[in-house]
């Protein structure tokens, strides 16, 4: 996913504008360039379009901690080197730090987004890479989280469909959706009568994204003498 879009959505989310941005910048003691920043604001098809550097991104996100909870003393963030890469785990770390989310409060919002995690899976997106349990984050986990946070807070976005959530783009790897996990999933059953043009008619039962057809005789379809 490119840094651009997590820095645009994440704004859009919290309704951070140019002068919020600058500032959480600065807690950073990084000095942003107005005309630079609206240049990563950009889509990649857009004129003055410019790539947002995982440097960037990463003093953002870490700004955007020091704003919400403080800085910790002793501990200054890291700043990252030219070569050194913000994976997408890290992502999803700083964006749980600054919002102060538990467990708990990363899958609702990411169920917002019509995407299921369950505990496990979202634990083991935050072990250390070295770790047997480790799992990398995919593209889909951080769009969806993004997603859910813009449904939370931007109160005239709706909901996503489970039949959007299946046409966004496809994640790279690491975790990815999952339908009706029994830790996240408490949908009720719902059923939906179709009238069919032959001699049966279909009674179609939906419990979250799983569906099962049963074919039953119509009541007003009858045998000619």
């Amino acid at each position: 996913m490119f840094h651009n879009d997590v820095l645009r959505r994440i704004r859009y989310a919290l309704a951070i504008n140019d002068t919020a941005a600058i500032s959480i910048f600065k807690l950073m003691n990084y000095e942003m360039d107005i005309d630079y920043l609206h240049s990563i604001m950009k889509k990649e098809d857009e004129e003055g379009y410019l790539p947002c550097r995982d440097k960037i991104l990463a003093m953002f996100l870490d700004g955007l901690i020091i704003k919400n909870r403080g800085k910790q003393e002793g501990q200054a963030p890291k700043v990252l080197g030219l070569k050194e890469r913000l994976s997408n785990n890290e992502i999803l770390r700083k964006i749980r730090i600054a919002m102060s989310y538990k467990d708990e409060d990363m899958i609702a919002v990411l169920y917002m987004a019509d995407f299921r995690l369950s505990k496990g899976e979202l634990s083991a997106l935050f072990r250390k890479p070295d770790h047997r349990n480790y799992k990398a984050a995919g593209d889909q986990v951080v769009r969806n989280l993004l997603q859910g946070m813009v449904i939370k807070y931007r109160q005239n976005t709706k909901p996503r469909t489970s039949n959007q959530n299946a046409f966004a783009s496809k994640s790279k790897g690491g975790v990815t959706a999952k339908s009706g996990s029994s830790e996240t999933q408490k949908a009720g059953t719902k059923t939906l009568n179709l009238k069919n043009s032959g001699a049966k008619k279909q009674i179609v039962k939906k419990k979250s994204n799983t569906y099962r057809v049963d074919n039953k005789p119509a009541d007003s379809v009858r045998s000619k003498d």
